[in-house]
């Protein structure tokens, strides 16, 4: 325990570093951008000397490390900046667009590790049978179709031609839990496909090996029903596409920017949308870097979660 929790804190002591990393080249890249925030604010048609007033006020003309360290007292203070039209703060949108990105990136996790499980267990128990050859075909299928591209079929086949889903929009859960459902499994199953179809063959690989050791020999010789055997293998077996889920969570996460664009949800896809159409480069630097930070935490949460179920690596 004790070297677990020595482990767990130096990941944890590392995460305001990375954050740091993550808004400078957040910041710098975006200080590339043709759009001016000064003629964003004003209009086009403002003048040069109003632009000037507007640099001066909002320090858009001071040297880079000084607008640098600005942006980060802002953010210690929780100002993401203001949009330009209409003229919100950029936390008040970000907060009101990111749980419905949370909800659709968690429904295709949920999604993906059932699919996953199913279909490489299943893989891993019937080994080169004709099962597994099939799993096998629908995984390396799932891996090579766009989530975009799955999108837009789904859409045509589950919504327009046979309508047993809507296509597009969000209903609120607590207006209506069923509506809410419908709304987000299109494209919960868009994101979700490509990641189940990875980690399932992932997992077929980890049974495999775990299939073929002394220990599930003996099981099987001590007459253990096989459920038993297979839940111990598996629990062994996760632990290597356990390393991947985080990459896979942020895959996820930065899918369902675009699969939102697809199916008209407003969250933080259409936040960023919004923000490149608009030339707003404040709204698109707060909800990149929202974006950057929480696929951050989520790498720790997971690096954590490996620690626990994998004891050697505390060792380390």
């Amino acid at each position: 325990m004790v070297a677990f929790l020595r482990l767990a804190l130096r990941r944890v002591a590392m995460m305001p570093v990375m954050v740091l990393g993550i808004t400078l080249l957040v910041f710098v890249v975006l200080q590339f951008s043709p759009a001016d925030p000064a003629y964003n604010a004003l209009g086009d048609s403002a003048s040069p000397a109003a632009r000037a007033a507007f640099a001066e006020a909002h320090g858009l003309d001071d040297p880079l490390p000084v607008r640098y360290f600005s942006f980060i007292g802002d953010l210690l203070r929780g100002d993401l900046g203001v949009t330009v039209s209409p003229s919100q703060p950029v936390a008040d949108r970000i907060a009101t667009a990111f749980p419905l990105t949370l909800q659709l990136t968690l429904l295709g996790l949920v999604l993906a590790i059932v699919l996953a499980l199913v279909f490489g267990v299943t893989g891993a128990v019937h080994r080169d049978r004709w099962p597994d050859q099939v799993f096998r075909v629908l995984s390396m299928a799932g891996i090579a179709l766009p989530s975009f591209w799955l999108g837009v079929l789904l859409i045509q086949q589950f919504a327009l031609n046979t309508p047993l889903f809507p296509t597009g929009g969000y209903v609120n859960p607590s207006d209506s839990p069923s509506g809410w459902l419908k709304s987000l499994t299109l494209p919960a199953v868009a994101l979700a496909l490509p990641v189940a179809s990875s980690l399932a063959r992932l997992i077929r690989t980890a049974m495999v090996t775990e299939l073929d050791r002394d220990y599930v020999r003996t099981a099987r010789g001590s007459g253990l029903p096989p459920f038993l055997i297979i839940r111990s293998a598996l629990r062994n077996a996760l632990v290597t596409p356990l390393t991947v889920l985080g990459v896979k969570v942020g895959y996820l996460l930065s899918g369902a920017v675009v699969i939102e664009a697809i199916f008209d949800l407003p969250g933080m896809g259409k936040l960023i949308l919004e923000g490149v159409t608009g030339g707003d480069v404040a709204l698109v630097q707060g909800t990149v870097l929202t974006i950057a930070v929480s696929f951050l935490v989520v790498n720790v949460v997971v690096d954590l979660l490996y620690l626990l179920v994998n004891p050697r690596i505390r060792t380390v």
